[in-house]
């Protein structure tokens, strides 16, 4: 690419003013004019002119849309930290590098599923339906009991930077840490969180109050929490999602939430997001939210500027700062 031509660089939502600005400063850059999901076709027909293309986590690059791609693409970066929806294998066949932006969603993130583990333990969203529709009578000494946190166990399912930053959340809400991992942390982190490791996932599955899902969605991940699984926890157990939908089994979730098999759950993703299953939205012990666990406007800014540095860093000759690397998708 000679020094004086920028790269066509296409980018499929609506990102901040501040990060759209800078791209066009930077790159020949196409914005989205619209804040729709892109058709599979749209896709392809961005990947065979783009030099550099910015999709986010809404967008199924698959390995159609990787192999339809002009031989000028050598860049994905994605607005966003999961990236399960990217081929990695089909864009190594291509010579394709794929980023993400690690990192900067970690404390929004970890927000968030403490306030959905608050929320649900002491029925917050009743609460709030229950002032809105009128019908409440005032304060009374067995109305809208939920459960303290304070002394409970959590368990942590995936310990990378949002379960740690989680469980620093809980501690000081003075609950017990627990977590399961592909990797144990080292005795320092454990000793900092004072975090109980558990080899085995259904050994911790079945001791716990609450569950906090903070693992990526992956082939090894997805439905780790199956219909077995779940029915191993107790039935005053919560369950919180802030991760990936796909990581729990959806529909034998919402049977054993009907049953009274599991306390509630708070979820703000779901297995086949943005459908909902409307058994589940009738459910009265669950929060569900819009998959909003990363959305400020501080975590939106910082992804875009790693989105730009990453395409700044690969334009200039250099490796850029996060590449996805096999065997993390």
């Amino acid at each position: 690419m000679p020094e004086h031509k920028k790269p066509l660089v296409v980018v499929t939502r609506k990102l901040p003013d501040v990060i759209e600005t800078r791209m066009m400063e930077l790159f020949d850059t196409r914005l989205s004019p619209d804040d729709d999901p892109m058709t599979q076709q749209q896709l392809i027909d961005a990947v065979r002119l783009a030099d550099v293309l910015v999709p986010t986590v809404t967008d199924r690059i698959d390995r159609a849309v990787i192999e339809a791609a002009g031989p000028q693409l050598k860049l994905i970066a994605s607005f966003g930290t999961g990236v399960d929806h990217i081929d990695n294998k089909a864009a190594r066949e291509r010579g394709i590098v794929v980023t993400n932006t690690p990192g900067v969603l970690t404390e929004d993130t970890a927000d968030m599923t403490m306030a959905l583990i608050l929320a649900v333990a002491r029925r917050l969203a009743e609460g709030e339906r229950l002032v809105r529709s009128g019908q409440w009578k005032g304060w009374g000494p067995t109305t809208m009991l939920g459960h303290r946190i304070w002394g409970k166990r959590l368990g942590i399912l995936g310990m990378g930077r949002i379960g740690q930053a989680v469980a620093r959340r809980a501690r000081a809400f003075g609950m017990s840490i627990h977590y399961h991992n592909r990797r144990r942390l080292h005795p320092d982190i454990e000793n900092e969180l004072e975090a109980t490791y558990w080899e085995s996932l259904d050994q911790m599955l079945s001791r716990m109050d609450v569950i906090s899902i903070n693992c990526p969605h992956t082939p090894a991940t997805y439905h780790l929490l199956s219909e077995r699984r779940l029915k191993l926890l107790r039935p005053h157990c919560y369950i919180v999602n802030t991760s990936r939908g796909e990581v729990i089994d959806e529909n034998a979730l919402t049977r054993m939430l009907a049953k009274g098999e599991l306390a509630g759950a708070g979820l703000d993703v779901f297995e086949h997001e943005p459908a909902v299953n409307p058994k589940l939205i009738k459910l009265d012990n669950v929060v569900l939210l819009p998959h909003m666990g990363s959305a400020t406007i501080e975590g939106r800014i910082d992804m875009g500027e790693k989105v730009i540095v990453n395409i700044k860093t690969f334009i200039d000759g250099h490796k850029p700062p996060d590449r996805v690397l096999e065997g993390l998708v």
